[in-house]
Parts: C-alpha cells; structure tokens; sequence
C-alpha cells in the first residue's frame, strides 16, 4: 500500500483526503491519505520518519510552507516562490519538493477558458498564495499588478515576480488598476466565512476573470459582486482541486481523475 498525506497544523479542516481517496477509489490504486500534525520544532523530524517509514508523498500547508525548504531538495519553481507544498519521498537520496499552488491556480483559470498570456492581472494578496499566484501569472506571460494591505510587502515580491508591480490596497488605487485588467484573483483571507470584500464592487466590469482563492463559502461576495457585471467568476475549490490533481500526478505518474475528484471535494463544501 501508498501512503500520502497533509503536512500541517492545524489539520484537522483539511478536505485533502476526501479527494485523494476519490482518486484512489476511482483507479483502483492500493493507497491512503493520512493527516499528520507535528509540533513545529519536531517538522525534520517529521520529513526523516515519513522518509524511513516509506511514505510515498505529502502534501504541506500551514505552517509548514517555507521551513519545509530545508529538508528537501526544491524545485526550481517552489525555490523561487519560496514554499514548498508537495514532497516527492519516491526518487533517491533527498525527498523532492514542489509547489503545485502556483500550477493549479493557473489551471483554473485556464479551465474557466481564462486566457493569460499577455494579459493584466491583478492579485490582492502578497502572502503564500499571493506568491504563488504572481509567479504562476507570470510564467503564463501575463503583466502582474500586486495590492497588499501592507505596501513594502507587494514591493518586495514585485522584485521577484518578472515584471511585477507593487501597489497598496487603498480604493483608489484598486479602482485604477482594475479599470484595465483582465483578471483578477484574491489571494487574501478576506471573505472566508465572512460577507466582506478586499475589492470595491463598482471597481469590477464585464470582461475581467476574477478567481477567489476563498472556498469557505464557495460563493464569496467578490464571487457574487463579479457575477453582477457579467465578470467570469472562478471559485476557490477550483485551485483546490487542480493543485491536488498536479501532486497526484506527480506522485503515481497516473492520469488523475479529476471528475471524482471534483466531486468529491465539492461534497464536502
């Protein structure tokens, strides 16, 4: 038997293992998906027992992302986003590591026919998924504009990000850069299990994509706001589901069964 898991603290909410365990089910793999919580100060430890025990793959989330880089050999993208959230125990020597966040956001924009190449997007939101956002936009040929409550911070991932702007989070300044985008994508928390929006309503127009990382509730007033002005509208379960379809397919080399994992997922939303 396969065993993969979540890397992470608190765990507890994860809706990994209901789609990984679709996934399983649907291809008649022998594996299992397993939650593990580790103490902060124990996370090597953590890497080198699930390495010794014969663990095929983790999946990591908070708070785990970035210290996790010093156990494992990362990958030139999760290297430069500086986050790690998948583990690849399979080859030899050091276990591999790899950020599908970034590809997975990417596919659901493109599974919502989104284009991005040489097109203007917006991200609200200079933390772990703002940065894997950003760089996933922009290895997609699209211009990047960063807003952040904190200013200096959307800067200094603007200095990273190929191309990338840094902006504040004030009204006026989203209204100006929406004005001319073609895709937006809130990389906050703001709007999970809340009714609040990081972006003024009247600052959204038909033609803009707008994806809300937020899947808690499924349908955020960003979502509903979008919808209003005939925006194309992409749910946060979307980037979910896609970054957990890239570790599967990274992790068994077979094609993933996206539809049952769809479902799965959504079932538990």
């Amino acid at each position: 038997m396969d065993v993969f898991g979540l890397l992470g603290n608190p765990v507890g909410h994860s809706l990994s293992p209901p789609m990984h365990e679709a996934a399983y089910d649907q291809l008649g793999l022998d594996a299992r998906y397993v939650t593990f919580e580790p103490d902060p100060a124990d996370l090597e430890a953590a890497i080198d027992g699930a390495e010794a025990l014969g663990i095929t793959g983790l999946n990591v989330t908070i708070p785990f992302k970035q210290d996790v880089l010093e156990s494992v050999d990362a990958d030139e993208l999760a290297t430069r986003i500086g986050a790690v959230n998948t583990i690849d125990f399979t080859g030899d020597g050091t276990p591999t590591g790899h950020n599908t966040d970034a590809v997975g956001a990417m596919r659901a924009l493109r599974d919502h026919d989104v284009t991005l190449e040489g097109e203007d997007a917006v991200v609200v939101g200079a933390g772990g998924a703002g940065r894997a956002i950003a760089f996933g936009l922009a290895d997609a040929g699209a211009t990047v504009e960063i807003a952040n409550r904190t200013e200096a911070t959307a800067h200094e991932l603007a200095d990273e990000v190929p191309g990338a702007t840094g902006h504040g989070l004030e009204t006026e300044t989203l209204t100006d850069l929406l004005a001319d985008a073609d895709v937006l994508v809130n990389a906050t928390s703001v709007g999970m299990e809340s009714d609040e929006t990081p972006v003024p309503a009247d600052a959204l127009h038909e033609g803009l994509a707008v994806m809300d990382a937020v899947y808690q509730p499924l349908e955020t007033r960003l979502l509903r706001d979008a919808a209003a002005v005939g925006a194309t509208t992409v749910d946060g379960a979307w980037m979910l589901l896609y970054q957990g379809v890239e570790a599967f397919e990274l992790w068994t080399g077979e094609e993933p069964p996206v539809e049952a994992m769809n479902e799965a997922l959504r079932s538990q939303l």
